[in-house]
């Protein structure tokens, strides 16, 4: 859904409704009535998934929004606000005020009608609606706030990323069973620790861990240590996660860096020696990184760096358009 396309304007509210009404529908959740200054100005895209009777949505706001006064009817839900750039804020029950959610801070709460809310310009963040049964008596009157990258948000957020990637191939029973770890997901941000044997986190888990890993491939100090560490579960639960999805930790790692290491020996400026890659990389030496590149690519780099040259020359000049030929 995206509202701030060219030709959108000045209808963009209009665009973003129709979008969200045939994604996701009011029986997930109602869009409220916006400002007057809101409507003249709505240029917001978002990426949405349903899942079965819930819903994930990323949202990017090019302008600020502003609820009307009386945004909407009851509902009886549970939302949750991640925030990235930008801030969210919220109206709270009857006697708790307005709530603001800054950048890299997330609010979880059980709603009973539609409140007011405002978001600034230029505000990227996940909204998730969630059915009320298992999370309306955990949560009660009590708004849950924190850090978006805290143990349990980085596996709920690793979630809903796979579950953006993949709900399309999902069947009835694979939306089914989304939700349920989405709920008991949030159980676990609602009680700031998760069950580390429940089987159905051990996807997420793995993700999270990947996307760690991932920001810091380049650190030495990385290992299946430091992530379980960050992740705040224990090296076995950890090992456990990534067997269950058919892989290893360390395997994955070591992947992935040399994917980086291959990809910076075509890099068109400043190129690295093997020494410097393999160093970078944290590999233990040049022969340690050669020898884990031939066995992982059929090649050694400096065979892999002259393939790649040669095919790219060959493609800028294609048989009898070279410089020869043409001369």
């Amino acid at each position: 859904m995206d509202s701030t396309a060219r030709g959108a304007a000045p209808r963009g509210l209009d665009v973003f409704r129709r979008g969200w009404e045939t994604q996701v529908g009011d029986d997930v959740f109602q869009l409220p009535a916006f400002s007057t200054d809101t409507v003249g100005d709505f240029r917001v895209k978002g990426k949405v998934a349903k899942v079965h009777g819930a819903a994930i949505a990323d949202l990017h706001a090019a302008s600020a929004t502003r609820t009307a006064d009386v945004p909407g009817g009851d509902q009886d839900l549970v939302a949750m606000y991640v925030v990235r750039r930008g801030a969210w804020t919220l109206g709270g029950p009857p006697g708790h005020g307005d709530q603001t959610v800054s950048a890299g801070q997330f609010l979880v709460r059980h709603l009973g009608r539609l409140t007011a809310f405002e978001t600034t310009a230029h505000l990227t963040a996940k909204f998730l609606v969630l059915p009320p049964g298992e999370l309306k008596p955990l949560l009660g009157t009590r708004v849950i706030t924190g850090p978006a990258d805290s143990a349990e948000m980085r596996l709920l957020t690793a979630l809903a990323d796979m579950i953006h990637a993949t709900v399309a191939d999902l069947g009835p029973a694979g939306l089914e069973a989304a939700q349920g770890t989405l709920i008991e997901l949030t159980k676990a941000v609602t009680k700031g620790r998760f069950d580390d044997v429940e089987p159905r986190l051990a996807p997420a888990l793995t993700q999270a861990a990947k996307d760690l890993a991932d920001r810091r491939l380049a650190d030495p100090e990385l290992s299946p240590a430091m992530l379980a560490r960050e992740l705040n579960v224990s090296v076995r639960t950890l090992h456990r996660a990534f067997a269950a999805v058919g892989e290893q930790v360390t395997t994955y790692i070591r992947h992935r860096r040399l994917h980086e290491a291959r990809r910076a020996l075509v890099a068109p400026s400043g190129r690295l020696s093997i020494t410097e890659l393999a160093a970078h990389w944290q590999f233990a030496d040049g022969s340690h990184f050669t020898r884990a590149f031939k066995k992982h690519y059929g090649q050694t780099p400096t065979e892999y760096a002259r393939s790649a040259g040669a095919a790219s020359l060959s493609h800028r000049h294609p048989p009898g358009h070279g410089p020869a030929e043409s001369a």
